[in-house]
């Protein structure tokens, strides 16, 4: 088990995905996905206080408007949970940091921003360019 100093941030003068990093991943990942089941938690108990008692059409209609678009919030989350959950499973097989296409580093600032990133800054472009050719078709 790796101990992080309480300041650590990975930086490009380190081996990159070495020990410190990832156990900084893996704490930010698991930190992440603690927070989404706690909102996942919140919104449970407030949709689960019973039906929409307004009388008032307009007020029920705004109900039910927030309830479905907490909803949809929460089925993102749901989504985004299964990407956090991927990313520790590479974290585990020691392929986390590393662009699945290309075997190449993905990038300490690009992981800082979406620690569940899989492909590096150049090949996530290649693949948004070639969605967009397969979409304009």
């Amino acid at each position: 088990m790796i101990t992080l100093p309480p300041d650590y941030r990975p930086s490009d003068n380190e081996e990159f995905m070495n020990p410190l990093q990832v156990e900084y991943f893996r704490q930010k990942l698991l930190r992440w996905r603690l927070d989404l089941l706690k909102e996942a938690d919140g919104t449970l108990a407030s949709l689960s206080e019973g039906g929409i008692h307004e009388s008032d059409i307009t007020d029920r209609a705004s109900v039910e408007t927030d309830r479905a678009f907490e909803l949809r919030t929460r089925d993102r989350a749901r989504k985004l949970i299964a990407k956090i959950n991927m990313a520790l499973e590479r974290i585990d097989d020691g392929s986390y940091g590393f662009c699945e296409e290309t075997g190449e580093p993905i990038g300490l600032k690009r992981l800082e921003a979406r620690p569940i990133a899989t492909l590096s800054i150049d090949a996530q472009e290649r693949h948004e360019r070639m969605e967009k050719v397969h979409r304009d078709d």
